[in-house]
């Protein structure tokens, strides 16, 4: 089965994480992970009520992390294999330019 995260920069920048016969990080510790990151890179939440969701806070990770942290091989690794756990898909594309998580 195929599992991989994308991130989408823009036109001209993309990393690609592949998962298949990576172990999945729980789903817990994936949470845990992102809330963790979330805070340590001052992260804010995209709606004006303040309701963050799982998929808006991968989302706005990849965004702090920039493709500097992305580069970055154990972040980068560490952050794919997070957003997957914490949304519960194989495939998950997060596309910084129209701010927007597919599966």
């Amino acid at each position: 089965m195929r599992s991989e995260v994308r991130v989408l920069i823009d036109e001209r920048q993309e990393f690609t994480f592949e998962l298949a016969g990576v172990e999945p990080m729980a789903h817990d510790l994936a949470r845990w992970w992102l809330d963790d990151q979330f805070t340590q890179m001052g992260c804010e939440p995209l709606r004006a009520t303040g309701k963050l969701l799982l998929a808006d806070k991968v989302l706005v990770v990849a965004q702090a992390g920039g493709a500097k942290l992305l580069a970055d091989p154990k972040w980068g690794h560490d952050f794919a294999r997070a957003a997957s756990a914490a949304l519960d898909k194989p495939v998950i594309t997060v596309d910084l330019a129209t701010m927007t998580v597919s599966y």
